[in-house]
This record gives structure tokens, sequence and C-alpha cells, in this order.
């Protein structure tokens, strides 16, 4: 498998170079991506080929269910680095229909160490218990659950002191939700961005 991996690694560069024959020196000589993608770990959703960008144009970071924790230190030190080493203004985090991990958190099944990773999603579920009844069928609620936990992300991703502080500084970054149709091929936008002038209050102890 990893002779066949290598072989196809050669034949992709050789024949990219020959279509392209300055992409590789141009992508050596700078890193400077318009986007930030925070993305699902599954393999069928790589973000520069379904968002048809290519790779020196999207920094990213993924995980199972696109989760954003407020203590995910590897989330976090990839998001400051986005936004205060690269000056990307456009945060996207993306999730997608027929998730696995949002699948498990909804199952009463044992998953190990990401049923910890999940806790948030089942506590969206909690939380808008009545709205997910209304669905129709597991499926559409499992997705419905899928656009709750983009939403909620870009929530916590704004809430964070890294986009706080740019933004008091006057930084032009905006943070954005969108969910993919494995079944189309799809980008949706979820209507929930948002961007400087987002602060949240906080009290004096």
């Amino acid at each position: 498998m990893l002779e066949t991996l290598l072989a196809r690694n050669i034949a992709w560069a050789a024949a990219r170079n020959e279509a392209d024959p300055g992409y590789f020196a141009r992508l050596a000589a700078l890193q400077a991506p318009e986007f930030f993608w925070i993305g699902c770990s599954d393999s069928r959703v790589p973000a520069n080929v379904v968002a048809g960008l290519d790779p020196g144009e999207v920094f990213v970071h993924r995980n199972i269910a696109n989760v954003v924790h407020s203590a995910d230190l590897n989330l976090l030190s990839a998001l400051e680095f986005a936004v205060e080493t690269l000056k990307v203004q456009e945060i996207i985090v993306c999730g997608h229909y027929g998730c696995g991990g949002v699948k498990a958190a909804t199952e009463d099944l044992p998953h190990g160490l990401s049923d910890h990773w999940l806790e948030p999603i089942r506590r969206l579920a909690r939380a808008f218990a009545v709205d997910l009844a209304a669905c129709s069928s597991d499926e559409t609620r499992r997705d419905k659950l899928a656009e709750l936990n983009v939403v909620e992300g870009v929530k916590r991703v704004s809430e964070t002191p890294i986009l706080q502080n740019a933004w008091s500084r006057g930084a032009d970054v905006r943070v954005h939700g969108l969910i993919y149709g494995l079944k189309d091929g799809r980008l949706r936008d979820l209507d929930c961005s948002t961007g400087p002038g987002h602060f949240v209050e906080r009290t004096r102890p």
C-alpha cells in the first residue's frame, strides 16, 4: 500500500509540474492562504477539493465532527497562527451531512475517547431536543444536529480571545458556517456569519 501511495505521488507531481511548471516553486516560496478552514476529519471532505481551491489557498484544521472545543490547544494554536501570522480574513467552520461523529454522539453505545470529544454535540442535542424531535427521520435529525454543531462552532470561534483581540484592534476577520452535502457535493451557507463588532461582554471581577 505504501509503495502504491508513493508511486501515485510521483505521477501526480509529474503531471502537476507538466501542467504548471511553476506550481511547486510558488507554493514553496510563500504561504498566503485566504481562508482558515475548521472541518471534519472525514476522508470524503478534503477542504481544498470541495471548495475548489489550490492547497496554498486554504489553511486547514480538522478533527472528528469539526467540534470547536474552547480548550483545544491544537485548534487554538492553528487559529492564532492563521489570524496573527498568516493574516487570514475568512474563517470557515464546515460540517457535513452524514457525519459519523454526529451519528456517534446520538447513539447510546460506547465509543471510547470519542465519547468525551463529542460531548458538546450531545449537549446541543439536549438543548434543541424539541426542534430535533420534529424532524421526520433519524437521518434528517442528525443532519439538523450537524448544522447546529456548525453554528455553535462559529459562535465559539468568535468568542475566543484570539478573535476578540483581533477585532478590538480593527482586524477585518470574518467567521462563516458552511455545511457540505456528501450526496451532491454542494456547500451551503448556514447564514450564521460574524465579523468585526461581534464582542463578548465581559464582567469585571
